[in-house]
């Protein structure tokens, strides 16, 4: 998940929730005092606590001495998004559930993934995903016929087999 923190007057800044490293993860989760899976789980919803001390914990990289107190965003100035491989994998799950009922049409699966582009960080990445997973895979197209089969001869003919002697070789 990507959390986009817009601050007031600024632009906003992404911060990648799966880039933490295990003691980053056990810092947020012991300000917030969540367990990382809560924390994970808290995400796709918008989890205010969790969002924030992320952030937090992603800016004291570059400054060190950041105190939690120092960063409290507006509640409306975070928002998370999924990034490019949760797209795929969100997508992935969702024609998982046509294999395992194949009433279930690609149009269907399109229709239930309308709002995802929204919730992406790259809605035209997600978009162009949708469409291409999502179309119709063309029908089995007739077979190709070769020259001999349209004139009429009988006599099907085939491709010449790559010689496996050399032009110099006294066999060729």
């Amino acid at each position: 998940m990507i959390i986009v923190y817009t601050p007031a007057g600024g632009g906003p800044e992404q911060y990648d929730a799966r880039s933490l490293k295990v003691s980053e993860a056990s810092i947020v989760s012991r300000t917030i005092d969540q367990k990382w899976g809560e924390i994970k789980a808290g995400l796709p919803d918008e989890d205010l606590d969790a969002m924030r001390a992320i952030v937090w914990v992603l800016k004291k990289r570059t400054t060190p001495s950041l105190r939690f107190a120092e960063v409290d965003p507006g509640v409306d100035e975070m928002v998370t998004r999924f990034d490019r491989q949760e797209v795929l994998d969100y997508i992935d799950n969702a024609l998982a559930i046509r294999h395992a009922d194949p009433d279930v049409t690609l149009e269907q699966i399109a229709a239930a993934l309308v709002d995802l582009p929204q919730a992406a960080i790259d809605p035209e990445h997600a978009e162009q995903v949708i469409a291409e997973k999502t179309a119709e895979a063309p029908k089995d197209p007739a077979p190709e016929s070769t020259p001999a089969e349209t004139s009429g001869d009988p006599t099907p003919t085939s491709a010449p087999s790559d010689s496996t002697t050399s032009g110099s070789s006294p066999t060729s």
